[in-house]
């Protein structure tokens, strides 16, 4: 599958009426666990592109170039969509061209840029947002820089929970102004909140960090919901696993008494064995 496809796969289910809930996808197996799994899209988030590539909590220290180069390592091992999330796009306008000319080259599916400010600003402990009019730059600066056109880029704010419900709406509505593909929010309290925004708004909407109250499909649908976040438990689970595993050989535990451990099937087939014997008979002429 060729990047476009993918790309067009994306904004299939943008343009459809369904709910999807993205796979959280951070490395070659994990995007190969949720493609095997026939998950439609993954979504690839800072927070655990920040951990998987440099074990450091969500605070805006990955660059854009160790962002890309996972996000070219999944492509790489997989054909599924993924949605990445480009935090701010790593600095000012200017360099959210660039972010995007690196993750369409990465072969993403689509990007998120948003209007927090970012790195943190000294001295301020709550979440800061950029200006409305800067956001608007951010936005028109994106849709430059794409080569592809199928590149989904969607418009991202957190103003619902960090200004305001109104302030969420306008920045939204400038968003969409721009001609970006959907509009991503976070920190929407209420069926009430999604419900304004969605009728105030005409774009496919990307949610996420939603109350559990608010995880029924027919009701997002209704609300031109496509893609509904679940978090990113994926790699939760994984840490446990590890740790779990590496505590248990510490303690003295035998390697064949370990719980819990990938099956040589499972393993062989994420790896795609199979298909490497394959090309080692037909390339270097080895039948074992």
């Amino acid at each position: 599958m060729t990047f476009r496809k993918r790309r067009d796969a994306l904004r299939s289910i943008l343009s459809g009426s369904t709910c999807v809930r993205p796979g959280s996808v951070y490395d070659a197996i994990s995007i190969r666990i949720a493609e095997d799994l026939g998950f439609e899209v993954g979504m690839f988030g800072g927070s655990v592109a920040s951990l998987a590539v440099l074990g450091d909590p969500d605070i805006a220290l990955i660059t854009l170039s160790e962002l890309a180069e996972q996000m070219r390592r999944m492509s790489r091992a997989a054909a599924l969509p993924v949605l990445v999330d480009a935090d701010h796009g790593y600095g000012n306008a200017l360099n959210v061209r660039r972010t995007v000319q690196e993750l369409e080259i990465a072969g993403a599916a689509g990007l998120t840029v948003e209007d927090t400010l970012l790195p943190q600003a000294y001295g301020e402990a709550s979440t800061q947002l950029i200006s409305l009019e800067e956001g608007v730059g951010k936005m028109k600066a994106a849709l430059d820089a794409r080569a592809d056109p199928s590149l989904v880029i969607v418009g991202r704010t957190g103003a619902a929970s960090v200004s305001s419900l109104d302030d969420a709406i306008a920045r939204a509505r400038a968003y969409e102004a721009t001609g970006v593909d959907a509009l991503f929010f976070t920190g929407i309290k209420s069926s009430a909140e999604l419900e304004a925004i969605a009728q105030a708004t005409t774009l496919p909407i990307v949610l996420g960090g939603a109350p559990e109250g608010m995880s029924d499909p027919a009701s997002l649908r209704e609300q031109r919901v496509r893609f509904a976040l679940q978090g990113h438990a994926p790699f939760a689970a994984a840490t446990q696993a590890v740790y779990e595993t590496l505590s248990a050989l510490r303690e003295g535990t035998p390697p064949k008494a370990l719980r819990g451990l990938a099956p040589a099937e499972l393993t062989s087939r994420l790896a795609r064995e199979a298909d490497v014997k394959a090309r080692l008979a037909e390339f270097l002429g080895l039948t074992r």
